[in-house]
C-alpha cells in the first residue's frame, strides 16, 4: 500500500461506526478526483510547454480580426476563458492552420508568425 494512505487505512480500523460514513465519503472523493484525471485530457495550462498567446496574438496568427475571435471563440476548441481573458493555445493554433488545409492557405503574414513570436516596436507617439 502507497504509504500516502496509510493513515486512511488506520483511521477505517480505529474511528467509531458513526464517523466511517464520513471516511467513505472522503475516500470516495479522492477516488474520483483520480479518475477525472485518467479520464480527461490535460488542460493547456497544465502542460509545462504549452503558450497560451493573447487574442491580439492569436487574431495574427489565425489571419481573423480578434473581435471575430471574440464573437467566435467557442467554434475553437484551443481557446480558454482565464476570469475576463481570452486565451489561445499556441499548439492548437498550429494544429488548426495545418489541419484546415487549402481553405485557410498560410499567407506571408501569418507563415512569418508561426515561424518567429511577435515583435513589439516601442514607437513614440
Amino acid at each position: 500500500m502507497r504509504a500516502e494512505l496509510e493513515n486512511a487505512m488506520i483511521a477505517a480500523r480505529s474511528l467509531p461506526p458513526e464517523e466511517l460514513p464520513r471516511l467513505l465519503g472522503d475516500l470516495e472523493e479522492l477516488r474520483c478526483m483520480a479518475m477525472a484525471r485518467l479520464i480527461v485530457p490535460a488542460s493547456p495550462e497544465e502542460r509545462p510547454n504549452a503558450e497560451l498567446v493573447d487574442i491580439d496574438e492569436a487574431a495574427k496568427r489565425l489571419g481573423m480580426s480578434a473581435s471575430y475571435l471574440y464573437r467566435n471563440h467557442r467554434q475553437f476548441s484551443f481557446s480558454r476563458k482565464l476570469g475576463h481573458a481570452l486565451r489561445f493555445s499556441a499548439e492548437g493554433i498550429a494544429s488548426y492552420i495545418q489541419e484546415s488545409g487549402p481553405r485557410n492557405v498560410l499567407t506571408p503574414r501569418r507563415r512569418a508568425a508561426m515561424v518567429a513570436p511577435a515583435v513589439q516596436t516601442g514607437g513614440s507617439r
